[in-house]
């Protein structure tokens, strides 16, 4: 069997307990070397075998998962934070179908996740934004024409922007373009949950002068939208007190 186990964001703790289980029980592990943390590598056992795929082809990948499979083995396939998003694992699950090879899978924390939790912050402020984009800019793989930044930034709501710290120039422009205001709220979070975490808060307009004064070029997201303020905000209906719930009846007097 192949797992596909999301890592989570960097923090070794931040695994889920399945996943830290497979990692446990795991005859072959092939984990993401350039993202994820290698102190995850110490819940594996002594005599499991585990493969760097940082240095890998997929074809690679494949043959290591195959043979594994043929010999009855567990293989763990770690990726960073979250594989759905940004993970790359469809193709891997299509060649492993093709194959007859059976395998499940277990999410992790996302780095815009690990973020909000470092930060405090919620994406979801009432009359602030009720909605969070996850997207990113184009690089060696091309983002489709109906989902540009400045197609998205229309919306105002809260985004968190992938892979895209060694364009922030023209992300900046772009976010501009598509809506947003010079001195709408942003923030630049590096390795969220490592050990060596940095998250500073800043502008739109000032995220590429940041990312240059602290020597931020990778392994960083970018949160943009009015919801980093963390102000401004309408309090939650469901925890009004004139606000009937299924468990709670409304009564009267102050909100809490």
């Amino acid at each position: 069997m192949i797992h596909f186990v999301g890592a989570g964001c960097g923090a070794k703790d931040l695994i889920t307990v399945r996943g830290m289980h497979q990692l446990e029980k795991a005859d072959v592990i092939i984990y993401a070397g350039s993202l994820v943390n290698p102190e995850l590598l110490s819940y594996a056992k002594k005599e499991c075998e585990i493969y760097n795929s940082a240095t890998m082809t997929l074809e690679e990948v494949l043959e290591v998962m195959e043979m594994a499979a043929a010999g009855g083995k567990d293989v763990v396939r770690l990726h960073t934070g979250e594989p759905s998003i940004y993970g790359a694992v469809r193709e891997q699950m299509d060649a492993l179908e093709e194959k007859g090879i059976p395998f499940d899978s277990t999410p992790g924390v996302s780095a815009c996740f690990g973020a909000a939790a470092s930060m405090n912050l919620e994406y979801t402020l009432p009359n602030i934004s009720q909605s969070l984009i996850i997207t990113r800019m184009e690089g060696r793989t091309a983002v489709p024409e109906k989902e540009q930044i400045e197609s998205f930034a229309a919306h105002q709501c809260s985004m968190a922007i992938y892979l895209s710290t060694g364009v922030l120039e023209q992300l900046t422009k772009r976010l501009l373009a598509g809506g947003y205001k010079e001195d709408t709220p942003a923030a630049l979070a590096y390795k969220v949950t490592w050990p060596d975490e940095e998250i500073y808060f800043c502008t739109v307009a000032t995220l590429a002068k940041v990312a240059k004064e602290h020597n931020i070029t990778k392994t960083a997201l970018v949160l943009v939208g009015d919801a980093i303020a963390q102000k401004g905000y309408e309090k939650s209906r469901l925890y009004a007190s004139d606000f009937s719930t299924e468990f709670r009846s409304a009564k009267k007097g102050t909100d809490v």
